[in-house]
């Protein structure tokens, strides 16, 4: 019988109530199995680590992915619940959203697109790929003990491409589309929190601000050149006609930057791009945003430009009022961390290792992976409580606070130990092991490449 870690049963059993017994038993064994496989996560790579490589019936983890009935979106609301009862039980709840691409090939991938490749692009050249398009919404969050801010990943959607869903009569939804469905279920799970959104310049659309308006508040990167205008005016008494949507416009951010009366503010950054403090001037003001044909959206933008001269002038927009520029700012410098969690689940995870053709086993996969980051922080903080949290060190590197690398690692050590392997004493200078959990250390070492 399969034994876990105490800390491993605290984080999954909460997600037992969304499949059958036999099914979150397989569903345990193969989030044990993810954790310390090295190389690809496939099904098969999962059941070798666990040492079930002459499991006969291994067909019936595959259809945990493939098959089995169980929601992927109830199971992020889990997952959300349970990051937000350990990390932030009060207070606004920030969120990142943004997009990745996992490079896959095959004619039996049915949604897959060719894509910008943000990773290998570049301003000179600009680089295409074959693969999935996800969205994915994250919890940006400090980690007191990683004395920074993470990005934990709880919802994930594919997108599939355009000339997929031409080809199957489907109407094709864009980014916004996504990211505007998205935030408004986030709203709907949580009513009673106040839910702040950070994106990048690709979800700047009117549109997806207008219907947020009033239950997401949003914060993302705003054209300098973007038409602003003041207030709508107020309606007078016996006014004849319909009421206007905008009132007189405004001169654009870039000659805002330009005038000599703009009132600039020096303002100190403790937590920059790459965790650095940075002087910038900031101006701010508030108008209304408006182009032909679109419903008017009440901002708060904010100019912000380098004193040293090393960055450009650029520009947020805020659509909640209420909001400091410095408050604006700091939230919208978390979205970083998103870019790393990226980077974190290909390291780590095996992203982009997969090799699932089942059209619902794909749209499973990806989406479980990025969640394991998230479960792995959460194993990891009760770890850290317990003071077993340890930080790799090495003579030529000083680590001071935890990264995601030792949060994985003190996590596998913790799955091989407390699984019953030990046959003598821990005090002792020579540990005794089951010639077939040898068998497997050896396997799992040699075959790591």
């Amino acid at each position: 019988m399969t034994t876990y870690p105490e800390e491993f049963l605290r984080v999954i059993i909460p997600f037992g109530k969304l499949f059958s017994k036999p099914v979150f038993k397989h569903v345990k064994l193969m989030l044990a199995g993810a954790i310390p496989a090295p190389g690809k996560r496939t099904v098969s790579a999962l059941l070798c680590i666990v040492g079930l490589s002459r499991e006969k019936k291994f067909h019936k983890y595959h259809r945990v992915l493939s098959l089995a009935c169980w929601s992927a979106q109830k199971a992020s609301l889990v997952l959300l619940t349970e990051l937000l009862k350990c990390f932030l039980p009060e207070g606004p709840v920030i969120v990142g959203i943004d997009e990745t691409l996992e490079r896959r090939w095959g004619r039996k991938i049915e949604q897959r697109g060719i894509y910008r490749d943000s990773v290998r692009s570049s301003n000179s050249q600009f680089v295409k790929s074959s693969g999935l398009r996800w969205i994915s919404l994250m919890l940006l969050v400090p980690v007191s003990w990683a004395k920074r801010v993470w990005a934990l990943p709880f919802l994930t959607v594919l997108a599939a491409s355009e000339r997929y869903n031409q080809g199957h009569g489907k109407k094709h939804k864009k980014l916004t589309d996504w990211a505007r469905q998205m935030l408004l279920q986030l709203n709907r799970w949580l009513p009673k929190r106040e839910i702040i959104a950070v994106g990048d310049s690709s979800y700047a659309v009117i549109d997806l601000l207008a219907a947020l308006a009033g239950k997401v508040s949003f914060i993302t990167r705003l054209r300098l050149d973007a038409a602003l205008y003041e207030p709508l005016p107020l309606r007078r008494e016996g006014q004849v006609g319909r009421s206007r949507k905008k009132g007189k416009r405004l001169p654009t951010l870039t000659q805002v930057a330009q005038q000599a009366d703009t009132e600039w503010q020096r303002i100190v950054f403790s937590h920059w791009y790459g965790h650095k403090e940075k002087c910038m001037q900031v101006a701010t003001g508030r108008a209304l945003w408006y182009h032909s044909g679109k419903p008017p959206v009440a901002i708060q933008w904010v100019l912000l430009r380098d004193p040293e001269g090393k960055l450009g002038t650029s520009a947020l927009l805020s659509t909640d009022l209420t909001l400091t520029a410095e408050q604006s700012i700091n939230y919208f410098v978390r979205r970083w961390s998103i870019e790393v969690t990226f980077q974190e689940v290909r390291a780590h995870l095996g992203v982009e290792t997969q090799r699932q053709w089942s059209a619902k086993a794909i749209a499973r996969s990806t989406p479980v992976l990025l969640g394991l980051f998230s479960l792995i922080t959460l194993i990891a903080d009760s770890l850290q409580g317990q003071g077993k949290l340890q930080i790799s060190q090495a003579a030529w590197y000083e680590k001071k606070h935890p990264t995601f690398s030792d949060a994985i690692a003190c996590v596998r050590q913790l799955l091989w130990q407390e699984s019953s392997f030990c046959m003598s004493a821990q005090k002792d200078d020579m540990v005794k092991l089951p010639r077939g959990q040898l068998l497997l250390f050896q396997q799992a070492l040699t075959w790591a490449a």
